[in-house]
């Protein structure tokens, strides 16, 4: 009985032992702290914290390196050329050609790098002028200066000079048998013009005739001051206006064309026809030897029309118009604009402008003289007297 008694208590004590243990903590928590540890540092979790950081630092990192860039690329740098935009007046080509020899010195003269190229019309040239303001240089004729400077505030720096002159006129061009007489005469008449950009091949002519009240007839837009001469050589027009620049006369008689007193063909008194000698149009051997050298738009096809002077006539010419501008975007840096002025004033003085702006085939300028924006207040008084609106005078 005893024995009994005893084994239950045994029994009853292990019992309890066993819960007791059962419910004590053991070492075994430091495998479950383990294991917690290792969830919390899942791979996931650090592929969240490492990945998404660096993806952000790469963008923003580039973004700087581009803008640092730009801001590095100074105006007239090779990465930033400044743009010299020459207008369509002449053929394309021969400014390019021109264009880059002027470039090539320029860029002797200043260190800064230059971008040459023709913008399709007159217009295009403004537009790309306002739209580029801190790095464009324009070759633009009076009348489109003063539409740039009055849309976006290009300004002058400088204007060409033609045989010592800083002015030049429209010339009206017919056939040598043609029964008009006066630019009255045109009226209802076919016109061929360079382009209705032009400023001495349109807009100043267009201006003189609405003044005097001349509605002429079809007006044809020829593709430059050479084609709207062939115009009249071809018979496609009873008319063509173009630029004029006065003839060369005779070097012992002294004294130079006038405008108002002498006849623009003054030449024709020598009775002898023009030929073309070196690139140059000449009246009895030329001014060193008695004669004339002619220089209106019409020497432009003369190698290839050599008659066209026996062929064409000038009726009359328009009033005095200033030279072409050299300008500037409203924002170019103004010293720059002043090194470069100083640096064309040299160049035009150069044998190497002949095979530039100086050559008789591009623009035929013997010099170029540094002016101000009042320079081309002839203009803007000829815009306010006949009330042409910018889009008239572009648009044609």
């Amino acid at each position: 009985m005893k024995t009994r008694h005893l084994f239950k208590l045994l029994v009853g004590v292990s019992v309890l032992l066993f819960v007791i243990a059962a419910c004590t903590p053991t070492t075994e928590t430091v495998e479950v702290t383990r294991v917690v540890t290792e969830e919390v540092e899942v791979p996931v979790e650090t592929e969240v914290e490492v990945e998404v950081p660096v993806e952000v630092t790469r963008i923003v990192t580039e973004t700087v390196v581009e803008e640092v860039m730009a801001e590095e690329a100074a105006i007239g740098s090779p990465e930033h050329p400044i743009k010299v935009l020459f207008v369509p007046s002449v053929d394309v080509d021969v400014l390019i050609s021109s264009g880059e020899v002027l470039a090539n010195a320029l860029n002797e003269a200043t260190g800064l790098s230059f971008e040459v190229s023709v913008p399709t019309s007159y217009a295009a040239t403004i537009e790309e002028m306002c739209a580029s303001p801190e790095d464009t240089i324009g070759f633009i004729p009076a009348l489109g200066y003063v539409l740039a400077n009055n849309r976006c505030g290009v300004t002058a720096g400088a204007a060409a000079v033609r045989r010592g002159l800083s002015w030049y006129a429209s010339q009206y061009v017919v056939p040598f048998d043609s029964p008009a007489q006066t630019v009255e005469d045109l009226a209802g008449a076919t016109w061929c013009i360079p382009e209705f950009g032009s400023t001495s091949g349109y807009l100043y002519p267009q201006a003189e005739l609405l003044e005097k009240g001349i509605e002429v007839g079809e007006i044809i837009e020829a593709g430059g001051h050479n084609g709207s001469v062939l115009g009249v050589y071809n018979g496609d027009c009873d008319f063509s206006t173009s630029f004029f620049s006065p003839p060369l006369l005779p070097s012992d008689s002294g004294r130079t064309w006038t405008y108002g007193v002498d006849s623009p063909e003054i030449w024709r008194d020598a009775d002898v026809n023009p030929e073309v000698v070196d690139g140059n149009s000449l009246v009895a051997g030329g001014p060193d030897e008695g004669g004339y050298q002619i220089l209106d738009a019409r020497i432009l096809i003369a190698e290839t029309a050599p008659d066209v002077f026996e062929e064409t006539r000038i009726l009359a010419l328009t009033e005095q118009i200033p030279n072409d501008s050299i300008s500037f975007g409203p924002e170019f840096p103004l010293s720059m604009a002043n090194d470069i002025v100083k640096a064309l004033v040299d160049f035009a003085a150069t044998d190497a402008c002949l095979e530039s702006i100086c050559a008789e085939e591009a623009y035929g300028w013997t010099g170029v003289e540094a002016v101000g924006d009042s320079f081309y207040d002839p203009v803007r008084v000829l815009i306010d007297n006949i009330g042409m609106t910018e889009d008239e005078i572009l648009g044609g």
